[in-house]
């Protein structure tokens, strides 16, 4: 005796097993169950506001569908291979509880919409989850910065020396491209939160619908205008992918900069034993687990973003089983997204610690201060570009004497130039370096304590 199967009785044999388990969607899409079993009572209320069904009947589905979450929540409920995918699963369980009523929960509706309905709810539901783990993630680097607004660090082009900064502004710059990622999936929600519901397999249905009605249950902003679109449309997911593939870039970036930061070479920050690991051969390793791990899971995101575009490039409306493979890379980037956010939060927060003293003598080993030579010139009148030149043969000279600028006489100074006074030590210290940079989003210390005011503001703002 075969099974039952999803689809009519057109067919005289049941698929082949290994077919039957290539086919299905169960082992992954039950990750809908909630959104499915939400959606599906939204759809039967609307079934009986329209009179499509009774009002009893509507009350008998809605509350076999709150058997199934709770069968579901308590492990109960736990379809396997047979049910082919979540939504099969669902009306099957339903029909054995509240009897042939349960077959009626289909009507005006196909899978199409259906699974369209339940993974937009699943992101929108996801991006907010990953909002509010951006903020967290940025309330830590604004704890870090406030702590740090005159400790100073290198800045660096090239990964060669470049000027001094103060490590809140290189702090805040990751917190402004966390702030970007947060817009955009706020921008990204906006699209996401459409409703397909009352789309059918392709052309709508005959049925005395409302999906206005449907939507509202279910807090979607509007609904899709066109049927074909409705069902097929994977745009928001392709956007939702390029969003997380822009948050991991950024945290890879960070856990770059971490891992670069704890190295001997370096040795910017010690890592805490909670968020590293040792070597099994070598007792003196401190590995930087974490951050590697972030910077390596990157490529797995931005591997579901390319898959998800390759799947739509060339898809003919309407509905294709192509459209199957959208949930697994969607909801790895989803976990992965996740997973890392929370790893360099907790890594940032107790993970890791700043050697202050080791930036501060790192500030003074190099020719970093160069450029505010030329800028001493230029403020007294020399044109920039020959003062750029002067500094240049000052340090080329100091490099081969093994001297640093600091370490030049006043009268080797006034050699190059006469406009040099003795003023010329302070301007090139390394806080005053830093502290003189005091353009709008520069990293002069008054810049920075105005930057941090701004933040927290963003930080405390109302989610949308």
């Amino acid at each position: 005796m075969t099974k039952e199967q999803t689809w009519s009785q057109r067919f005289e044999s049941a698929l082949h097993p290994a077919i039957a388990r290539f086919n299905a969607s169960i082992n992954f899409d039950i990750e809908l169950i909630e959104y499915d079993l939400t959606g599906s009572q939204a759809h039967a209320q609307m079934l009986a506001h329209t009179g499509i069904i009774s009002k009893e009947e509507g009350e008998q589905l809605i509350a076999g569908l709150d058997q199934v979450r709770q069968e579901y929540r308590q492990g109960k409920f736990q379809p396997g291979v047979d049910a082919e995918d979540v939504h099969f699963a669902v009306e099957r369980r339903l029909t054995e509880i509240v009897g042939d009523v349960g077959k009626k929960l289909h009507t005006a509706r196909s899978r199409n919409d259906q699974v369209g309905t339940d993974t937009r709810l699943y992101l929108r539901d996801q991006i907010q989850q990953i909002k509010n783990q951006l903020r967290e993630f940025q309330g830590i680097l604004l704890n870090i910065a406030e702590k740090n607004v005159e400790t100073l660090i290198p800045g660096y082009t090239h990964l060669q020396r470049a000027q001094p900064l103060s490590l809140a502004h290189h702090l805040l710059a990751y917190f402004q491209m966390a702030q970007r990622d947060w817009e955009r999936l706020s921008d990204v929600s906006r699209r996401v939160n459409i409703s397909p519901l009352g789309c059918g397999a392709l052309a709508g249905t005959t049925f005395p619908i409302d999906r206005h009605y449907t939507a509202k249950l279910l807090k979607f902003d509007n609904i899709y205008a066109n049927s074909l679109d409705g069902v097929s449309d994977r745009d928001f997911a392709i956007e939702f992918l390029c969003a997380a593939s822009l948050i991991m870039v950024h945290l890879s970036r960070l856990a770059e900069e971490v891992i670069l930061w704890s190295s001997e070479e370096f040795r910017f920050v010690t890592l805490k034993d909670s968020c590293a690991t040792g070597s099994s051969i070598m007792p003196q390793k401190k590995n930087p687990d974490v951050p590697e791990l972030v910077r390596g899971k990157t490529g797995r995101v931005f591997g579901h973003l390319q898959a998800m575009l390759v799947i739509m490039k060339g898809l003919p409306l309407a509905y294709n089983k192509d459209l199957q493979e959208d949930k697994e890379g969607l909801f790895d980037s989803v976990n992965t997204v996740k997973a890392c956010l929370q790893a360099m939060t907790i890594l940032l927060e107790s993970g890791l610690e700043f050697r202050t003293q080791r930036l501060g003598e790192a500030v003074t080993e190099d020719f970093s201060n160069a450029t505010d030579v030329a800028d001493y010139l230029a403020a007294r009148g020399v044109p920039f570009r020959e003062a750029y030149n002067l500094v240049g043969k000052v340090v080329k000279t100091s490099i081969a004497t093994g001297k640093l600028l600091k370490d030049l006489t006043l009268d080797e100074w006034q050699q190059v130039h006469p406009a040099f006074a003795a003023d010329i030590y302070q301007a090139i210290s390394p806080h005053q370096v830093v502290a003189a940079r005091n353009s709008y989003g520069g990293t002069g210390f008054a810049q920075v304590h105005e930057a941090l005011i701004a933040a927290r503001a963003q930080v405390s703002q109302e989610s949308e």
